[in-house]
């Protein structure tokens, strides 16, 4: 950020599910600023009224995730001098989610389509049996692995043109999560995950355009996830008919 600059220029966006319009804000510059900053030194100086959501304020979280200049980033990690356009910074709610209020979204329908994908562990034993030992370096394991850091911010979705495109698709976060438990060893419904993920708005909808891997804050990689269902959900086809 330039020394010269002494006012941010900020657009927030402001509305509801039925409509709504940006707002303009002048915002001091200060060091090592990030863009919650900006959006709290607002709520709290220029509009009580302003609504968007934040818990950890470290990363951790992913709840103060929003759209920055167009593109999808958790706030808290976002440095004003990484995105600032000269002397502006737009910052609005994520896409692909309905508005609750200004920069607050609704998150169920992203949580929703986990459970359509059989997000949802499928235990194979009662809390009686002796716990089930996984070896951590089986490549099953390994590659469950790679998706476990997924912390449900919704930065995927919002990213995903397909999603944007294709209400029905459960998105690149609910296919991680399945592919995740489908490498799980001790998950008792594979097959229900295949089904679940092969249907309607399943991963074959994926068009591998790579834009959940490029904006994930937390470096995972959903496609390589979903090319894998689509591997298996294949196999599947040609093994079983379904």
């Amino acid at each position: 950020m330039s020394d010269s600059v002494k006012l941010m220029d900020v657009a927030i966006w402001r509305g509801d599910a039925t409509g709504g319009a940006y707002e303009h804000f002048e915002v001091p510059a200060q060091e090592s600023q990030t863009i919650l900053d900006v959006v709290s030194w607002i709520q709290q100086n220029q509009d009580a009224n302003l609504t968007y959501r934040y818990a950890c304020r470290v990363g951790m979280c992913g709840s103060c995730a929003m759209m920055v200049n167009g593109t999808p980033r958790w706030t808290c990690r976002t440095h004003v001098k990484k995105v600032l356009d000269g002397n502006k910074l737009t910052v609005a709610p994520l896409r692909n989610l309905p508005v609750i209020k200004d920069l607050a979204t609704d998150m169920d329908p992203f949580f929703d389509k986990w459970v359509e994908a059989e997000g949802v562990h499928h235990p194979s034993k009662t809390r009686d049996d002796a716990i089930e030992l996984i070896d951590p370096k089986s490549s099953a394991r390994v590659e469950a692995n790679t998706g476990i850091e997924c912390i449900n911010c919704s930065i995927c979705y919002a990213a995903c043109d397909t999603v944007a495109g294709n209400t029905d698709y459960l998105g690149p976060a609910a296919l991680q999560r399945s592919w995740t438990l489908y490498n799980d060893a001790r998950d008792a419904d594979k097959q229900g995950i295949l089904d679940a993920v092969s249907g309607t708005g399943g991963c074959h909808n994926c068009h591998s355009q790579g834009s959940c891997a490029v904006h994930c804050p937390n470096d995972l990689n959903p496609m390589k996830a979903i090319a894998g269902l689509k591997r298996a959900t294949a196999m599947s086809f040609l093994k079983n008919g379904r």
